[in-house]
């Protein structure tokens, strides 16, 4: 196989133990939001010390730090972006990550050492679009979506031919995807009064839907598929593991994963699998562990045709939840409930996915307790532990094999 680890692997951070997870598990760079501008409101995100303590343990790690302030710019959110940017600077961010040219011009005034990573919400899918960006001081663009393969592999010959060598590309090749161009939509907006282009997004895309006749007023019909109504509008999520090559070969610099709302072990199930295959292991064999987290039916996006929908239901399936983090010291924080005797699995950082049984399962009541033997782990935020011959680092994210489907059915 070959090793494509020199492309960068990018990850979601929703919060800090995401973006831990994110680095454990072999992220070249993570992207993540501060309380205010980015297009994930609902997820935990980082207030200005979890953000310069996130952006030091990053750094450590050698893994750079990009910074969403990509939301629907108004004057208002130009002039308060002033003060954030300053902040940015300060903690030493790599890169802010913008769809707007007044924010562009704003982190270019005030932090001139940041590089500035073009949005996709910007939608730039043309040679033109990208040169002009680029002459601006973009020193990244992130595609439109809704390029083919063949479309960014031309766009990157353009780019070369004209001087543009050294300005990145960057895609998505993982996660949900969104039913409207580059994610710039107006139906949440419309129907609650949530805008997705601030970063407030209600998902009304995944909504079950029905058809009213006008002149039988009170009378739905379902337009299919159940009883719940049709899901018209929701979208496959994408999976490209199993094109890193095509995806290496079209001349992307950065493959990145879509999930600032997704929990720690999404991250690192995700990011994990495509390391390993990064570093030239068989998508194949890895393929199975992108099962095991949230996700919806998988596709591959816009990249092969046309994007496909999953009209049967809208809700996730998953075949493992997130049951412990290994400590330090070695204990056990407890997420989910796990049993004595029970087999479950480590994701090991760097390493492959072990199988183990719980066996001697202590469970520590408060710091002063030297453990109490228990049949069962199911007081989530508290410490356990168990016998294993196996060596289990800090890190170590531990999960049980348990079928799950959330959906309206």
């Amino acid at each position: 196989m070959k090793n494509y680890s020199k492309i960068e692997l990018l990850a979601p951070a929703g919060g800090p133990d995401q973006l831990r997870a994110a680095v454990n598990f072999g992220a070249d760079a993570v992207y993540l939001a501060a309380e205010h501008f980015g297009m994930r409101a609902k997820a935990e995100n980082f207030t200005k010390k979890t953000l310069a303590e996130g952006i030091k343990f990053a750094h450590d790690h050698n893994v750079k730090v990009y910074v969403t302030c990509n939301i629907l710019m108004h004057d208002e959110d130009v002039k308060a972006l002033r003060k954030f940017v300053a902040q940015l600077a300060e903690a030493e961010a790599d890169a802010v990550i913008v769809g707007d040219l007044g924010a562009m011009a704003t982190v270019k005034e005030l932090a001139p050492a940041l590089d500035i990573h073009v949005s996709t919400q910007a939608s730039v899918a043309n040679t033109s679009a990208a040169i002009e960006y680029a002459k601006l001081g973009a020193k990244r663009i992130i595609l439109a979506r809704e390029m083919s393969l063949a479309e960014i592999a031309k766009l990157r010959k353009n780019l070369d031919a004209a001087g543009y060598k050294k300005l990145d590309l960057e895609a998505f090749v993982h996660g949900a995807m969104c039913m409207s161009v580059s994610g710039r939509c107006l139906i949440s907006s419309y129907l609650t009064g949530r805008s997705a282009n601030k970063g407030l997004c209600t998902q009304p895309c995944r909504w079950g839907y029905k058809l009213i006749e006008e002149k039988r007023p009170g009378q739905d019909f379902e337009i299919g598929e159940d009883g719940f109504g049709t899901y018209i509008m929701n979208s496959k999520d994408m999976n490209m593991l199993a094109h890193i090559g095509d995806l290496k070969k079209a001349g992307l610099t950065s493959l990145k994963i879509e999930g600032r709302n997704k929990k720690a072990l999404y991250v690192a199930t995700v990011v994990n699998a495509y390391r390993h295959v990064l570093n030239g292991e068989d998508p194949e064999k890895w393929a199975p562990e992108l099962e095991k987290v949230s996700h919806r039916p998988y596709s591959t996006g816009f990249y092969f045709g046309q994007a496909e929908q999953s009209p049967d239901y809208d809700g996730y399936e998953q075949d493992a939840v997130h049951v412990g983090d290994v400590l330090d010291d070695g204990k056990i924080l407890c997420r989910n409930h796990f049993e004595e005797g029970e087999t479950i699995e480590a994701l090991i950082p760097g390493g492959d996915v072990q199988k183990i049984k719980v066996s001697g399962l202590t469970w520590f009541p408060d710091a002063k307790s030297g453990g109490k033997a228990t049949d069962v782990a199911n007081r989530a935020t508290e410490i356990y532990a168990f016998a294993t011959s196996e060596n289990l680092p800090a890190g170590t994210l531990l999960r049980s094999k348990t079928f799950l489907r959330t959906s309206r059915q």
